[in-house]
Order: C-alpha cells, then sequence, then structure tokens
C-alpha cells in the first residue's frame, strides 16, 4: 500500500528590492520550498534529507534504490508518507529478502542531500563496485534536442529559479518525465522513483540533469539501469572514473552548440 503527501513546492515571500542608484521597492517572488523528509525503513529511522515537499514516494523508491536497499519496485511493499508539521516523514517497508540491508546502512546524522556517503564508515564502503551499466546505442543529436526542450518542461524553476530537474528522455531526444526538487541527488532520485513506480524502463533512452555530474550521481544512473547520463554542468574526475569503470555513457558540459562526450557510447 503506498500514501503520498503532497506540499506546495513554492511559497510567495515578501521582500524589499534595493536599487543600484538609490531607493528600494516592495517586492513579492515566488520561493521554493525545502524541508527536511524523514526516511523510516521498517521502522528504523534511516536518513534525513532536504528536499522539495512534494513527489515524496517517488524519492522514497529512488533514494532506496540508490543506497542499494532494493534491487526493483516490488523489494518496498509499502510507503506510508506523513506530514510532520516542519517536515515530512516517509515509512518504507521493505521485503523480507532485502530487509537485512537495512542495518548495514544505518545513518546516524542529518544530511544535506541525498548523497549516499553520510554513514559510511570506510573508503571501501564509499567505492563499491558497480554492476556494468546498459549499453546506450544513441546519437549525440538526442542529447541536443533534449537540451532546447528541457526548459519548457521545468515550472517550478521557471517560477522560482532555484531547483534542479531530472528528465527521462527517448532515444531521440523526446523528454517523457521530468521531477524537480532543491536538490539535484533527490531531483534524480524522484525520476528514478517515478519510473520504478510506474513500471517503465529506460527503453534505450538516457537522463538529462540540471547539475554538475557528481559520482553520486553517475552511481544513480548505473543501479537504476540508465543506459547513459547528461548532465547541463561539468563533471568531476570521479565520476569520469566511475562511469569509465562502469561502462556508463556520459554527455556533460551539455550546451546548445557542442558538449563533452566521456565513457561508452
Amino acid at each position: 500500500m503506498i500514501s503520498d503527501f503532497h506540499r506546495s513546492p513554492a511559497t510567495i515571500i515578501e521582500f524589499r528590492r534595493i536599487l543600484a542608484k538609490g531607493g528600494e521597492d516592495p517586492v513579492t517572488r515566488l520561493v521554493a520550498e525545502e524541508v527536511p523528509v524523514a526516511i523510516e525503513c521498517n521502522g528504523i529511522a534511516y536518513a534525513v534529507l532536504m528536499a522539495s515537499p512534494d513527489a515524496i514516494a517517488d524519492l522514497a523508491y529512488g533514494f532506496a534504490m540508490g543506497e542499494r536497499l532494493i534491487d526493483r519496485a516490488e523489494d518496498i511493499r509499502g510507503v506510508d508518507v506523513h506530514d510532520a508539521g516542519d517536515g515530512i516523514v516517509a515509512r518504507l517497508t521493505l521485503a523480507r529478502r532485502v530487509a537485512d540491508r537495512i542495518g548495514d546502512r544505518v545513518r546516524h546524522r542529518s544530511s544535506d542531500a541525498s548523497c549516499g556517503l553520510c554513514g559510511v564508515e570506510t573508503v571501501a564502503q564509499a567505492l563499491r563496485p558497480l554492476p556494468m551499466a546498459a549499453r546506450w546505442d544513441g546519437e549525440d543529436a538526442a542529447v541536443f534536442r533534449a537540451y532546447r526542450a528541457l526548459r519548457d518542461h521545468q515550472p517550478l524553476n521557471a517560477e522560482t529559479g532555484a531547483v534542479h530537474a531530472a528528465a527521462a528522455c527517448t532515444p531521440d531526444g523526446a523528454i517523457r518525465l521530468v521531477r524537480e526538487d532543491v536538490g539535484r541527488h533527490n531531483a534524480f532520485d524522484k525520476l528514478i522513483g517515478a519510473m520504478l513506480r510506474r513500471g517503465g524502463g529506460w527503453e534505450g533512452g538516457f537522463a538529462l540533469l540540471t547539475s554538475r555530474c557528481s559520482y553520486e550521481l553517475v552511481e544513480k544512473a548505473v543501479l537504476a539501469g540508465c543506459p547513459m547520463l547528461a548532465t547541463i554542468s561539468a563533471p568531476t574526475r570521479l565520476a569520469v572514473k566511475r562511469a569509465a569503470g562502469a561502462g556508463l555513457a556520459l554527455r556533460t558540459l551539455v550546451r546548445a552548440d557542442g558538449l563533452l562526450a566521456s565513457g561508452a557510447g
């Protein structure tokens, strides 16, 4: 059973606009919400993320996949999302076959995004081996098509200018699903979780993210079976290294007139 909870991801706030030439004007602006989201797994407090307060069930599914707590959607037997006043609580019930994984990764402090490192105690845990990524056989023209279209699929960012987007794209670059969040990891988790809940795969397509390419995002892409990861901003060296090791195709610094290609594909 899945219950979800949605709170408006933006609120109107009054400001004073200070003018360079002197003086000030009263203005109102739509500002992105950011709230703590507590994740519990089989009754155990696991993590606290700072996230936009919508699509929380999607976030929970994607987060569990990125944490390697689950291998498929069926490993989650239920999600119960509650309004906790100043925050949100998402309670996951995991299947018995994966329940033992929770104790290995229980976190002991809050994180500012679903980064996958808080509570990790050793370098070996942080850099665990990845499975081989799905092969991407697409063409880079698809990435440019998706890049040109992405702005029209970011309504929350258009209003606030403060959130990231993660898009699932078809092999020819059409955007078929988008999730937005104040955190780049959260946006990708929400996208992955939405796909898990819908029972859909990447079908030879790719993910396009409005962020830098960090090693955590590479890991999430590989674990979610994504054939190729494209990001608007630059990669880190570790991200490039991890992608190469897993055979994941990377396209970074995506712009209208060019991109950087690395990895497979």
